[in-house]
C-alpha cells in the first residue's frame, strides 16, 4: 500500500499515516448498515442504517455517537447509490464526511470468499470480477456486496476499498472437515464445500474470550456459539478454525430464526416429487419459514421464552428442538478439540437470553460444563464468565463486534 494517497479536498497528497478513520459498509439486498470508526481509540463516531431500498417506505436513522440525537429520514430511497449517498451526507452533516482527509479505507462486509482469500483484501478489478464469479454460491448476498462497493468506489475512487470475507476466518478448516461426502469431481466442479459464515465473528469472539482467560490466543481452544436470527458454532483451536456448523451455504447447522439448518438432503427431493413444490419454493421454505418460526410462528427468542413460561405447547417444543440441536453440536465439537477450554455464548441470543444459555449446558457436567445461576442473570455489555468458580471448563459470554473487527482488519492493512 502507498504511503501517500490524494486528498480531493486540498488537491495535494497527505499520508495515510494522518488518516485514522474507517468506515464499515455492510450492503443487503434492500439495505445498507454503516459505521464509522476512530480507530485511534476504536471508538464510534457514528452509525447508520438504510432499510427497505427500493420502496416507498425507505428509512435512514442516523446516530451520530459523540454528542447529538439519532436523525431519521423517510421516503422512497431508489437504489444503493441513493442510499450510500444519503448516509454520506448524514455523515457531512455531522463534520464527518467522506471527503475528510482523516478517512483512510472503506471496509465492506462480504459475506462469500470461497477459498481464494482467506484474509482482508484491497478490492482491484480482478478482485471484483472474483467475488462476481462467486455469486452462484452466495446469490443472496454477493450480488449486494458488489454493489455497495461500487458504489463506494464511485463515491471515493482515490480511497483504499478493503474486503473482509465472512468465509475467511474459516479457511483453515482441514479438508477432512470441509469436505462433503460426494464425488469429487462434481464437487471440485461446483465449489461445493463446507465453507462457514460469520466469520469475523468468530474471529473476534474467540481472541477476547482468550484474553478474558488470560491466556495467549494460540493456547486456547475455544467452542463459539453465535446466537443470533441468523446461528453457527466453531470450534477453535489455538486460533484457527477447525470446525464450523455453517456449510456451502448459511442454511446448514443449528435452527436457526427462520433457517431449517441440518436436514436431510432428500426432504428436498420428497417435497418435490410428492408435494409438487418447485425448487424455488423449496428455498423459501428451508430459508424463510423453517427454524423457529416454522415451528412454532415466532423467531423471537424473548416472545418464544414468555410464550414456554405461559405453557405454550408449540414454543416449548420449538424451544427444545433449539437447545437440543445446540447440546449435539457442543458435544460434537468438544470431541473435535479433544480438550476445551471455554464454551461462548455471542450474539443476540447469545448475549441477551440467560434460559438459552442455562438449558444448552444443563446435563453437561461431565464434560465439565456448568453455569452459576446468578452470574448467568447478570446482564452486562463486558466479556464475563458465567460458569462456577471451580469450574473444569470456563463459560463466557462475549458481546460480539463484527463492525470493529472489519475496521480493525480494514486499518491494519491499509497502514502495513
Amino acid at each position: 500500500m502507498n504511503a501517500m494517497t490524494t486528498d480531493p479536498t486540498s488537491g495535494g497528497s497527505r499520508s495515510m499515516n494522518d488518516a485514522h478513520r474507517v468506515l464499515v459498509l455492510n450492503s443487503g439486498s434492500s439495505s445498507v448498515k454503516y459505521q464509522l470508526l476512530d480507530m485511534r481509540d476504536r471508538s464510534r463516531l457514528a452509525t447508520g442504517l438504510v432499510e427497505r431500498i427500493g420502496e416507498s417506505s425507505s428509512r435512514l436513522v442516523h446516530t451520530p455517537l459523540k454528542g447529538g440525537e439519532p436523525r431519521e429520514r423517510t421516503g422512497r430511497i431508489a437504489d444503493h447509490e441513493e442510499a450510500l449517498k444519503a448516509a454520506a451526507e448524514e455523515l457531512a452533516a455531522d463534520g464527518l464526511g467522506l471527503d475528510s482527509p482523516e478517512l483512510a479505507a472503506i471496509g465492506h462486509r462480504v459475506v462469500h470468499g470461497g477459498l481464494k482469500f482467506s484474509e482482508p483484501t484491497v478490492i482491484t478489478d480482478e478482485v471484483l470480477k472474483e467475488i462476481e464469479r462467486l455469486v452462484p454460491v452466495a446469490p443472496l448476498h454477493n450480488p449486494a456486496n458488489i454493489t455497495g462497493i461500487r458504489t463506494a468506489q464511485a463515491l471515493r475512487p482515490d480511497l483504499p476499498q478493503v474486503a473482509v470475507f465472512d468465509t475467511a476466518f474459516h479457511t483453515t478448516m482441514p479438508e477432512h472437515a470441509a469436505r462433503y461426502a460426494i464425488d469429487v469431481g462434481t464437487a471440485d466442479a461446483h465449489r461445493i464445500r463446507r465453507y462457514g459464515f460469520h466469520g469475523t465473528s468468530h474471529a473476534y469472539v474467540s481472541r477476547r474470550t482468550a484474553e478474558l482467560l488470560g491466556r495467549p490466543v494460540s493456547d486456547v481452544n475455544v467452542i463459539v456459539l453465535h446466537l443470533g436470527n441468523g446461528a453457527s458454532a466453531s470450534a477453535v483451536a489455538g486460533g484457527r478454525c477447525v470446525e464450523t456448523s455453517m456449510g456451502l451455504t448459511p442454511l446448514e447447522g443449528l435452527v436457526m430464526g427462520t433457517r431449517s439448518g441440518d436436514i436431510d438432503p432428500a426432504v428436498t427431493f420428497h417435497l418435490k416429487r410428492v408435494a409438487g413444490m418447485s425448487t424455488d419454493e423449496i428455498d423459501v421454505l428451508l430459508n424463510k419459514r423453517s427454524g423457529l418460526v416454522g415451528l412454532c410462528g415466532d423467531n423471537d427468542m424473548r416472545e418464544i421464552r414468555r410464550r414456554v413460561d405461559e405453557g405454550d405447547e408449540r414454543a416449548t417444543l420449538a424451544f427444545d428442538i433449539y437447545i437440543h440441536r445446540l447440546k449435539k453440536y457442543i458435544g460434537a465439537y468438544s470431541a473435535v478439540l479433544g480438550r476445551v477450554d471455554a464454551v461462548v455464548f455471542t450474539a443476540g441470543v447469545g448475549e441477551n437470553s440467560a434460559p438459552v444459555r442455562e438449558a444448552a449446558l444443563a446435563g453437561l457436567e461431565g464434560f465439565g460444563l456448568a453455569v452459576d445461576p446468578d452470574r448467568n442473570a447478570v446482564r452486562s455489555g463486558e466479556p464475563r464468565l458465567i460458569s462456577p468458580e471451580d469450574a473444569r471448563v470456563a463459560v463466557a459470554v462475549v458481546p460480539t463486534d463484527e463492525e470493529l473487527e472489519i475496521a480493525g482488519q480494514t486499518f491494519d492493512l491499509v497502514h502495513n
